[in-house]
C-alpha cells in the first residue's frame, strides 16, 4: 500500500502515520535565504533545492531539507 501524504491546513506534510514535517512557502524560504521568492522557485525548477506540491499545484519547501541546505 502507498503511503498516506497529505498536507494540513498548518502547513504540515504527513508521510506516514508517525511522520510530519512542517512545509515552508517560497516567501519563508526566501526570507531565510534573503532572497526574492522567483529564486527560490527558480532553484527548485533547476534542481538547487528539493520541493513537493501541495494538491492545489503549489510549491513547498520541506523545512528539514532547508535546514540540511543551511548548515551543510
Amino acid at each position: 500500500m502507498a503511503a498516506l501524504k497529505a498536507v494540513a491546513p498548518d502547513g504540515t506534510f504527513t508521510t506516514g502515520p508517525d511522520t510530519v514535517e512542517r512545509l515552508l512557502t517560497p516567501g519563508e524560504v526566501a526570507r531565510i535565504f534573503g532572497v526574492d521568492p522567483k529564486t527560490v522557485n527558480r532553484w527548485a525548477l533547476t534542481g538547487r533545492i528539493p520541493s513537493v506540491r501541495t494538491p492545489s499545484g503549489q510549491r513547498r519547501y520541506r523545512q528539514s531539507d532547508i535546514g540540511a541546505l543551511l548548515n551543510g
